[in-house]
């Protein structure tokens, strides 16, 4: 076999995860650090519920990817095909075969549009949309303002997706537009959540409750959209509990698509056997790989079970910094260790925002002192709007927060 490059550390993706971690790396003073990765344009993909709900431009969510890459950092542009762990090569979609001492691999999510019949085939027409890609979030705010009486339905699917909030955050954005348009009275709001209660953590799922309510929401609990007529405007919804199956015609809806680990990832000697969704099977407190010490995952790829968001990779990411400088030091044991911790930025209105901090138990874990942040607060909407994201291109992917 020809190897084209070979570094210390290859990174597979430049996301959050990917970024932060290579400027860790850096910092700790590994300085042969490799990242794959195809696409030209970074994007802060937490803004795109906000996108969708008229309160931020596009724009704003995306940089060119050379602007956040380490300075030091050898770009590999272009898309991972395979992996091989026993020979500690990963090929890249050109051909080309780089070797490694140690993988990071964070290439993030993939959207599964086509496991819902119908659904590739709704986000092209003009009701329907998602705030899950950059070219279709500003469709959503289009449907929003535009609407002024019918139905509308938001839909989250079984299984783990990228910000489990946000297929709620988006209807509580659309439906406080309604209601100061004065025409909240005449849109019948359909949420369709797969889990029996709107959140995990008992504490803000009680204030979800109370959000809901006051927007006349209909909350279909262990519930799917299982099916999609565009050319009919008709969403099947199947209520788990009883089986049972509706069809519920709207004027608009936004979608969730059902997500798994990218197909290269699947197929890989990598993925956890026993899990369909072929996540990277890692030690969910180490972040090591549970067969092969030489590789790492973070972020949305891997399989610790953790809630899949930005404020999770920013806990894993100084946990693997550490542990991949440690054991490239020869260290019999790994020094760090992540403790599940992520947090949910929850829009409740156009103006408010339910901060949800939890850890692998689900025990409320509060980092903000003096601040009740179990209850929707207009000050957290500051935060989410402007200093997560102040926080994320100035702190985080430089490896200091």
């Amino acid at each position: 076999m020809t190897i084209d490059a070979h570094h210390q550390v290859l990174i597979v993706g430049a996301g959050s995860a990917g970024v932060s971690v290579a400027a860790r790396l850096l910092r700790s003073g590994i300085r042969d650090i490799g990242l794959v990765e195809p696409s030209a344009t970074h994007y802060y993909q937490p803004l795109w519920t906000l996108v969708g709900g008229g309160r931020a431009p596009a724009r704003a969510s995306a940089r060119p990817q050379r602007s956040v890459l380490p300075k030091g950092v050898s770009w590999i542009r272009g898309r991972v095909e395979t992996v091989a762990p026993g020979e500690r090569t990963v090929t890249v979609a050109d051909g080309r075969t780089v070797g490694y001492d140690r993988l990071v691999v964070c290439p993030g999510i993939q959207l599964d549009w086509n496991r819902v019949p119908g659904m590739a085939q709704a986000v092209t027409e003009p009701h329907t949309s998602s705030n899950y890609t950059y070219e279709l979030a500003p469709r959503t705010w289009d449907l929003i303002r535009s609407m002024r009486s019918g139905t509308a339905v938001f839909t989250m699917p079984a299984g783990p997706v990228k910000c489990g909030g946000a297929p709620q955050k988006i209807a509580y954005l659309a439906a406080d537009h309604w209601r100061e348009q004065g025409v909240l009275k005449d849109i019948r709001v359909v949420l369709v959540l797969p889990t029996p209660g709107m959140f995990g953590v008992p504490v803000f799922a009680a204030e979800l409750e109370r959000v809901a309510a006051r927007y006349g929401i209909e909350v279909r609990r262990n519930s799917e959209l299982v099916e999609v007529d565009p050319d009919g405007r008709d969403a099947v919804v199947v209520d788990h509990a009883p089986g049972a199956r509706e069809s519920v015609r709207f004027d608009m809806m936004h979608v969730v698509p059902p997500q798994s680990a990218p197909d290269w990832v699947k197929a890989s000697p990598l993925a956890d056997p026993a899990d369909p969704a072929g996540y990277v099977e890692i030690d969910r407190h180490t972040l090591r790989h549970v067969r092969h010490p030489d590789v790492f995952a973070l972020g949305d790829a891997g399989s610790s079970p953790n809630s899949k968001t930005g404020a999770a990779i920013r806990k894993q990411a100084p946990v693997v910094a550490r542990n991949v400088a440690a054991s490239l030091a020869g260290a019999e044991s790994l020094p760090a260790s992540y403790d599940g911790y992520s947090s949910c930025p929850i829009t409740t209105s156009r103006h408010t925002m339910l901060l949800a901090e939890f850890d692998y138990a689900l025990r409320h874990r509060p980092t903000l002192p003096l601040i009740d942040t179990t209850h929707e607060r207009r000050d957290m909407w500051y935060l989410k709007r402007y200093g997560l994201p102040f926080l994320y291109w100035n702190l985080m992917l430089r490896g200091r927060a």
